[in-house]
């Protein structure tokens, strides 16, 4: 478990080194008194482990940039990826000043050894296309959703894919929760894609997608609380947290309308990965007690597997 005595721990995500994880997760002051403040406030930390339990924290990887810039006011989540030449490329969500923080846009940053990052020059790599996905402005919601950069090698070897946390330019308001795409051949220049699900599935987003093969099957990880869902889906009186459905690759068809729970609103942002044993676990951030009240740690791993009927569950650890 990862629990900071000066600051809330959220989103994070994941990079393996030889023997060592990397672990980078959103961080902010809990002397901001009110954990809500804290989206605005969020740097990039890091610490590293062996054992995805047991975690040293060491400095800070990312900082919101200096003024005028796409990423002046926070630094949200992202994913790791290692170029064929050596060097990590770390993606991640900017917000800026210019737009009152509501307009989301992927930033990139360089290492050589995961510790001291770069920020690429040319200021962001993608933002929302109009084409397919919905813009500040033009419907009710309240922010330009394009963030939670999940990058990941094409399995045919034709360069790479980007999911994202997006909305569809169609649909209703509350339904048009989609896993934006973009593709790319060198990590630095991206063109995006239609999404690679519909919208109608229940969502108003799908935060902080990932996508592993597991026991043979793709699964699709997002997660979704309640006060997001459509309309309808509020009726079943499910909580939210982090959810998961199963296709046929890495890159679809998924149905997120079929997905289910993995587990309540206690847990979010999971995501799995193999410990050194090489069994697939979960790690989630503590997000609220029985209490409801906002925890704001990361979990220890908890063991995943997936059911004969395509659902990944957390199992009893053996």
């Amino acid at each position: 478990m990862l629990r900071l005595p000066d600051a809330w721990v959220w989103d994070f995500w994941l990079a393996q080194d030889g023997d060592t994880y990397h672990l980078y997760f959103l961080r902010a002051s809990r002397a901001l008194g009110d954990p809500d403040r804290r989206h605005f406030r969020a740097s990039v930390g890091h610490a590293v482990s062996t054992d995805l339990t047991h975690w040293t924290q060491v400095a800070d990887a990312l900082v919101p940039a200096d003024r005028p810039a796409f990423d002046d006011v926070a630094t949200w989540t992202g994913s790791i990826v290692r170029d064929p030449g050596g060097r990590w490329h770390q993606f991640y969500t900017g917000a800026g000043s210019t737009e009152n923080a509501l307009v989301q846009r992927i930033g990139l940053a360089t290492s050589d050894d995961l510790y001291a990052w770069q920020r690429h020059p040319g200021g962001p790599v993608l933002e929302a296309d109009a084409r397919w996905y919905e813009k500040l402005g033009t419907s009710t919601w309240p922010d330009e959703a394009w963030r939670d950069p999940w990058v990941f090698a094409d399995p045919g070897g034709d360069g790479w894919h980007m999911l994202v946390t997006a909305r569809s330019n169609q649909g209703p308001v509350d339904e048009r929760g989609v896993i934006g795409h973009a593709r790319s051949a060198d990590l630095v220049t991206w063109h995006a894609q239609p999404p690679l699900t519909a919208p109608g599935a229940g969502f108003g987003h799908l935060e902080v997608a990932q996508v592993e093969v597991v026991d043979g099957r793709p699964v699709l990880l997002f997660s979704c609380l309640r006060h997001e869902f459509a309309a309808r889906r509020k009726e079943t009186g499910a909580t939210g947290g982090v959810w998961a459905v199963a296709g046929e690759t890495l890159l679809g068809p998924f149905d997120p309308s079929a997905a289910h729970p993995v587990t309540d609103s206690s847990l979010y942002s999971g995501r799995i990965v193999r410990d050194p044993s090489g069994r697939w676990v979960m790690l989630a951030f503590r997000n609220v007690d029985a209490g409801k009240r906002f925890v704001g740690e990361l979990s220890d791993p908890m063991p995943v597997e997936l059911t004969p009927a395509g659902q990944l569950k957390l199992v009893a650890d053996r």
